[in-house]
């Protein structure tokens, strides 16, 4: 096939979503001809700096083929790395496509806006000249630690769990269903909050620390940005979700507290099962969840929300309902991609459950040998091998975790199971190793890796 005057060739395409056309492969043959060097540099708070370099065609009739790739690429760093400010050397022109993209009437305003409220400032994109800037990082190395009597409580968007954990062993676990992003009530999420934390301290004999794994972005503890608490009010926010885990914490005790993206805990579950780094952990629940542990074992410190990094080029790609973009990563690696692809197959889902009590009924019909589910769990794991190699041109990747509850049982390894048979085959350079815990790992050890998140 050809997109936007690229040639590409795909072999393994999902059975359930023929046209799928995988962004990793753009890029690839993209690049193959572009001769024009392009920089790209994402500034952040604290003075830190991100810079990828990269090439474009710079001819007429490529014109489009490089708009569309500066604006994918941009947006997927932006959810890698974050930033409120990026600048563009090398092309004034593709700048200015930019620029316009994610002006407040542009079709990135919504990336725009998101990024504003991490970093409670404006964001800007500008064309420069000269030498991009040297890179600034700051890794941070968290986790690991055993000592005394924790609670661990991971946040989702469907089931929140908790875990007692003494000297680093679970001596009790629970999983609840619950629905925060469909409740307006702040009090609804803390009492839940709190609720856990208060059934798992009354196992121990005291509690040393607490640690979360929430999904949303965090800064010293405090929620900055969260779909868990989508429908509460702007004007409710500040005052009872802001801090609600500090508040949480604070009514069982005068402890360390920790909350960490459930992304980074996924990677950070992987780095100390393998005892590596270079881990990527992909969650797949109420969305994608997303983290990485570097090969120092430490966290980045970037954003790496790839819910909402592009994974599919094709104009008719999924959309996603909150950002209204195309193609990105959660409908593809989330209950979301399930209950997508469940009527081409002919299973009808009942339209009043829930998301979660959808993808229950799927994951059913797999464990009762249904051939429909089966093609879409292999849909799914076509669509993560050929999305990996993305990944790696951005990530250095060695371990790949998978977690979630999309994982689960059979249907987890049968993603597995599609997403090597794609490796093999059409990335066999791609030296990756895909892990899959028990069952029982699969849903609460990122509770129980969360309860080492503080330092006591």
């Amino acid at each position: 096939m050809t997109f936007l005057g690229i040639p590409i060739e795909i072999k393994n395409l999902p059975p359930l979503d023929p046209g799928f056309l995988p962004f990793g492969a753009f890029i690839d043959n993209f690049l193959k001809t572009a001769k024009k060097p392009v920089s790209i540099a994402l500034y952040r708070n604290n003075g830190l700096v991100s810079v990828h370099r990269t090439f474009v065609s710079g001819v007429s009739e490529m014109a489009d083929a490089d708009k569309y790739y500066i604006d994918r690429l941009v947006k997927f760093l932006l959810w890698q790395k974050g930033g409120i400010e990026v600048a563009i050397y090398g092309d004034e022109e593709l700048a200015e496509h930019v620029s316009n993209a994610y002006s407040p009437d542009g079709p990135r305003r919504f990336d725009a806006g998101f990024h504003s409220d991490i970093y409670k400032r404006e964001f800007s994109v500008r064309s420069a000249k000269g030498k991009p800037p040297v890179e600034k990082e700051r890794p941070i190395r968290i986790g690991g630690h055993m000592n005394g009597c924790r609670i661990g409580f991971d946040a989702g968007g469907s089931d929140r769990k908790v875990s007692a954990v003494i000297d680093g062993e679970a001596i009790y676990s629970e999983e609840i269903v619950w629905h925060p992003k469909t409740s307006s009530d702040p009090e609804y999420h803390y009492n839940g909050i709190f609720s856990a934390f208060h059934t798992a301290a009354s196992k121990m004999p005291r509690v040393d620390a607490i640690g979360v794994s929430s999904a949303g972005i965090f800064a010293e503890n405090q929620t900055m940005v969260s779909s868990l608490f989508a429908k509460v009010p702007n004007d409710k926010y500040e005052q009872h979700i802001r801090n609600i885990y500090i508040r949480a914490a604070a009514a069982i005790g005068d402890v360390p507290l920790m909350v960490v993206n459930d992304g980074d805990v996924t990677a950070l579950t992987g780095a100390l099962e393998l005892k590596s780094g270079n881990v990527l952990g992909i969650a797949m629940g109420t969305s994608q969840a997303t983290g990485y542990i570097d090969n120092g074992g430490n966290i980045t410190g970037w954003l790496n929300e790839l819910a909402f990094a592009p994974v599919d080029c094709r104009p008719t790609a999924a959309i996603d309902e909150w950002s209204g973009d195309i193609g990105c990563g959660v409908n593809y690696f989330s209950q979301d991609a399930v209950i997508r692809l469940a009527p081409s197959t002919g299973i009808m889902l009942n339209k009043d459950d829930s998301p979660a009590e959808k993808l229950k009924t799927v994951q059913i019909l797999m464990a009762e040998g249904d051939f429909r589910a089966r093609l879409i769990f292999e849909s799914i794991g076509i669509y993560l091998g050929h999305t990996l190699p993305l990944y790696s041109m951005f990530y250095k990747i060695k371990h790949v975790l998978l977690l979630g509850r999309v994982m689960s049982g059979d249907c987890g390894l049968m993603i597995v199971e599609a997403a090597k048979r794609v490796l093999a085959d059409e990335y066999p350079n791609l030296k990756l190793e895909l892990h899959l815990p028990d069952e029982n790992s699969r849903r609460i050890a990122q509770s129980v890796v969360a309860a080492s998140l503080p330092v006591v």
